[in-house]
């Protein structure tokens, strides 16, 4: 459920900002230098905005040139080839938010992004009230530093920012440019299908190329991170292969949105999946790194991505190339297809787990619950007629999952029960025959809603259809697991519905959210 990307994707995540680079030198900054007084009561100076401070031609020329010095340290540092120019553009801050809101306003990321948001919403990841168009609008213009624009292969920098404090941000940006020389990033980025899966072959399909985008997307900033760390660690003689209290340091902060006033305020959902890329990214590139060496870590990973957030999660598996479980999907469509239009399917993974664990049970059952979850995939379907196709409740949602054990199955069971009346104000339970806390039915003004576990450690959600179809699409899912299921193929892999959101907008660069909050600091 991670890729809010097209209709057909997972909805969640991929609108990565990074509270990691708070500033460009905050790493040492923070660790060796005394905090910087406070102003006088009466100093009363009009604060110069970002419309008042502009580069001198002399600051630019700086600016520019050492662009050719940093990508000679990031090519050195990751051993990635530099082997095309890299063109260099300079931007005022009405410039580059005017860019970034055009790019998102002409691409099909609205439409995507409004499929995405009801499935969201149905699954009570985010609130009924919630508009996630606006707040990803305020994120992306709320701060911004220089990022590397694949289609024209240019490096925006900006002019309102000084040239030293730009660098660091640079060997990042730069990060991207020499892994375009190897993979080329808009097409390596963005492997998985985006029309409507409309049969149960396209909805597999789906199904195995879901998390892909979102892994690699793991890769290329989490590699980007790593070459950010040495570039901030040369005056010290240090890398973060023989440092790695330093990258511990930097995902402590990832996990710190302070220093962005729109995402501190965000639901849970969208911290955790945004940040997700940077801050796991960096712990499995270093993992990499530690265990196998530079080129493993940064050609390696490129050749061959990951393929899920378990994996990058768990970056053992990665290394030992163990299959990572994925369900299959039975044919659906002859049962829903009449009153019923295909909306969205996809992978509800580890990462996934975690966060509505966590939003529905708290953090102490999050972390040991989600490391349970043995595979999950989830259908939506949209009412044909009678429902406002503005709201979640024209939606129809099946989530079925695998579990390691049936405690942790009852569990997640129990806990994902345990939120319905958050979602549904009419919910009420309604008995059944020889019915136990492993079965349990409830009716809503949206349908019915239908959780049911096996005995082999299965889960299955049904929300919105009656319990006659709900009960009908469980026998599916169960017996269509038992021709085994799908092993995630490194060159196939998926998407996952909380990782989303960053695909939603394609053409709108990664990097200008990558440091959205690096001026938090100043």
């Amino acid at each position: 459920m991670t890729d809010l990307k097209p209709a057909c994707s997972a909805p969640w995540t991929k609108l990565a900002v990074i509270a990691v680079v708070l500033s460009p030198a905050l790493l040492y900054a923070q660790q060796v230098q005394p905090p910087t007084p406070e102003p006088p009561p009466t100093q009363t100076a009009k604060p110069q905005t970002d419309a008042d401070t502009h580069m001198t031609k002399s600051q630019a020329a700086d600016l520019f040139k050492s662009v050719d010095e940093v990508i000679g340290f990031v090519a050195s540092d990751s051993h990635l080839k530099a082997t095309r120019p890299v063109k260099r553009r300079l931007l005022t801050r009405p410039e580059v938010n005017k860019e970034l809101m055009d790019r998102m306003k002409e691409d099909e990321g609205a439409k995507r992004l409004q499929r995405s948001e009801l499935v969201l919403k149905k699954f009570g990841f985010i609130e009924r009230d919630f508009h996630l168009q606006p707040f990803l609008l305020s994120l992306l213009t709320e701060q911004v530093a220089a990022f590397y624009d694949p289609k024209t292969r240019t490096v925006n920098m900006l002019d309102w920012v000084k040239p030293d404090e730009q660098k660091p941000v640079l060997a990042h940006e730069l990060t991207h440019a020499v892994q375009d020389d190897r993979v080329k990033l808009e097409k390596w980025g963005s492997p998985a299908p985006t029309a409507i899966a409309k049969n149960m072959r396209e909805d597999n399909e789906h199904i195995q190329l879901d998390e892909a985008s979102t892994a690699r997307e793991s890769v290329t900033e989490g590699q980007a991170m790593a070459v950010f760390v040495d570039y901030e660690l040369q005056p010290m003689g240090k890398t973060l292969k023989d440092a790695p209290e330093f990258g511990e340091r930097v995902r402590e902060m990832s996990s710190d949105t302070s220093g962005s006033p729109v995402l501190s305020r965000a639901p849970l959902l969208l911290q955790e999946s945004l940040l997700f890329p940077y801050g796991q990214g960096l712990a499995f590139e270093q993992a990499i790194l530690q265990a196998k060496g530079v080129d493993a870590a940064f050609a390696g990973t490129l050749d061959r991505p990951p393929t899920s957030s378990h994996e990058v999660m768990h970056p053992e598996v990665y290394m030992a190339k163990t299959p990572v479980p994925v369900l299959t999907m039975p044919n659906v469509h002859t049962l829903l297809d009449k009153d019923w239009d295909p909306y969205d399917v996809g992978v509800m993974g580890e990462l996934d787990v975690r966060i509505i664990t966590e939003l529905f049970g708290g953090r102490a059952m999050a972390d040991p619950l989600a490391v349970a979850w043995n595979g999950g995939i989830y259908y939506a379907a949209q009412k044909k007629t009678g429902a406002d196709k503005a709201s979640p409740s024209s939606i129809g949602i099946v989530y079925y999952s695998q579990w390691k054990n049936q405690d942790s199955a009852r569990s997640f069971l129990k806990i994902y029960a345990s939120q319905l009346p958050r979602k549904y104000r009419s919910l009420k339970q309604v008995e059944i025959p020889n019915g136990d806390d492993d079965h349990l039915l409830f009716s809503t003004e949206e349908g019915d809603v239908w959780l049911s576990l096996d005995a082999g450690g299965g889960v299955f959600l049904s929300e919105g259809f009656d319990r006659d179809t709900a009960k009908k699409l469980e026998t599916l899912y169960r017996e269509v697991q038992g021709h085994g299921p799908l092993q995630q193929a490194s060159e196939q892999p998926m998407h996952e519905l909380t990782l989303g959101l960053r695909n939603l907008m394609p053409g709108i660069p990664k990097a200008a959210l990558d440091y959205g909050m690096r001026t938090a600091s100043h």
